[in-house]
């Protein structure tokens, strides 16, 4: 019994490794036995010594802040070089493992190779961020490892988690007795927040079910509806006004013509802020529309519902108080990472009606009497503890921080959109509502869609600013959108300036990057 795990070799590896593991501190003994089963092996161990842990998060740390570092040059975009980062990542993970700066040096080009979604020039889409204090805590939160969906596994944690869901009620004007969950984002808040008003509404036959929202409402939410199981004959599409906001009196046309044919209107979708342009629907009237009629009224205020918080956001917001529920998303205008959703109800009991079920094996962590435990309330049973991710930041910056950026994006979408109505090579869609500014390109001659498409493609060819474009009846239609933490005066100037340098270029058969005199 020579070589291959002979009593002489293995059973000597075996007791020298159970004679280190006695010996050994109680923290670190597994890495200590595994090195000692395999003294050759290079495998970083899964449970680390204290030491070793300090010098991966010292290594980790430094590859972060290097990072964070050059955000302001990066190029806001790099995508052309994510083949080769993919083909660098292609190879299958090692027997024994590789040292953690390897890995880091794999990592490294396959996140530069893509949008620079957390620098200050990423004004496409609704941006974020990702501010440190939130990636502190998702490391607290993914290396403790604790279980919050049941109170019962950690009741501290699962309470920290219901008073953020409060604070941000309150901060929305929701009464005390409101509730929510966290969500991945909009799109699985808009279907929990759906699925309540479908058994709230309409029960366990809902077929004949009518929901309704405007042409500008996000694809979540028809997306959500089919999850929800509608057919498209149960979506209405409301018309909008002039300033892409719901028209409240359409809606009540169209409620009563399907209450007329036999169907049964059970929601209305509102918009605080819509993705295209900032729009806010006319939320008071659309709840009155709700309340007569006996629909639950829904607020998409994924984008725009944070907004609240700076001095002018209860007359910006008016009547999302109101409302049955809504979805907030964190990760756009709390500046959190990618991931991070909330959904609030009036009635939490109306989640839990639509979401709860029964497990026997989880009889063991039932919720207590006056308790629920999330998953009772949350298509997921399983999640990160994302909560911590929210309360962290709150609490070592202050509400007044988020209040301060919130009241700059403002200001800076005014400063922009008044320099682009100043150009006559742009036209503005309309005046910012939120922190988006919408416009079109008027050139003096020539197709007005292809000369912005072409000016864009100038401007975010420079790689200091990303934006992004639309349509909108039809038209091609450019966007800033000024969300992230890190985006201030200066680089909104420079998108800009950019915009009018290339714009003025094209229109005087110029290339790229050489305006008039």
């Amino acid at each position: 019994m020579g070589t291959n795990g002979s009593r002489t070799g293995g059973g000597g590896k075996a007791r020298r490794a159970q004679a280190l593991y006695r010996r050994g501190s109680r923290r670190g003994s597994a890495a200590i036995m595994m090195r000692a089963m395999n003294p050759t092996s290079r495998a970083l161990p899964l449970d680390p010594t204290p030491a070793e842990l300090e010098r991966w998060l010292a290594t980790t740390g430094a590859f972060v802040l290097d990072h964070v570092a050059r955000l302001d040059d990066m190029p806001s975009y790099a995508t052309e070089g994510a083949a080769a980062a993919t083909a660098a990542l292609l190879e299958p993970p090692p027997e024994d493992g590789r040292p953690l700066e390897e890995a880091l040096a794999l990592l490294k080009p396959a996140i530069e190779a893509s949008f620079t979604t957390a620098g200050p020039g990423y004004l496409a889409f609704i941006p974020g961020g990702g501010i440190p204090t939130a990636g502190m805590a998702d490391l607290i939160g993914c290396i403790t490892n604790r279980f919050v969906n049941v109170t019962a596994a950690a009741p501290s944690l699962a309470r920290l988690e219901g008073l953020t869901l409060a604070w941000l009620a309150e901060l929305m004007g929701f009464p005390p007795s409101a509730g929510g969950i966290f969500t991945t984002g909009g799109s699985l808040s808009n279907l929990a927040a759906l699925v309540a008003a479908r058994e709230a509404k309409l029960g366990e036959e809902f077929h004949d079910g009518v929901l309704y929202f405007s042409e500008e409402t996000h694809a979540s939410v028809a997306k959500a509806a089919r999850l929800a199981g509608f057919p498209q004959r149960a979506l209405r599409r409301v018309p909008v006004d002039l300033r892409l906001r719901m028209d409240p009196a359409a809606l009540e046309a169209a409620i009563r013509a399907d209450r007329a044919a036999g169907l049964r209107p059970f929601a209305v979708v509102a918009n605080a802020g819509t993705t295209n342009t900032g729009a806010i629907d006319p939320l008071a009237t659309i709840v009155a529309v709700g309340r007569e009629h006996g629909l639950w009224v829904h607020a998409d205020a994924a984008y725009g519902g944070f907004f609240r918080l700076v001095p002018e956001g209860a007359r910006l917001l008016a009547g999302i108080e109101d409302c049955d529920s809504m979805t907030l998303d964190p990760h756009k205008t709390l500046f959190l990472p990618y991931g991070t959703g909330v959904l609030l109800v009036r009635d939490p009991e109306a989640l839990r009606r639509a979401h709860a079920t029964e497990a026997s094996y989880l009889q063991d962590v039932a919720a207590a009497a006056g308790q629920t435990n999330f998953t009772d309330l949350s298509p997921e049973l399983s999640r990160d503890l994302r909560g911590l991710r929210v309360w962290l930041p709150f609490v070592l910056h202050g509400v007044a921080q988020f209040r301060s950026q919130l009241a700059e994006k403002l200001e800076l979408t005014r400063h922009a959109a008044a320099r682009i109505a100043g150009e006559p090579l742009f036209r503005l869609v309309d005046r910012p509502q939120l922190s988006i500014v919408a416009f079109t390109a008027e050139p003096p001659s020539g197709d007005p869609d292809a000369f912005g498409e072409e000016v864009l493609r100038r401007v975010n060819a420079r790689r200091r600013v990303f934006l992004s474009s639309t349509r909108l009846d039809g038209r091609y239609v450019l966007r800033i959108c000024t969300v992230s933490f890190r985006t201030h005066r200066e680089r909104v100037d420079e998108a800009v300036d950019s915009l009018i340098e290339e714009a003025r270029a094209l229109a005087a058969g110029l290339p790229e990057g050489r305006a008039p005199a």
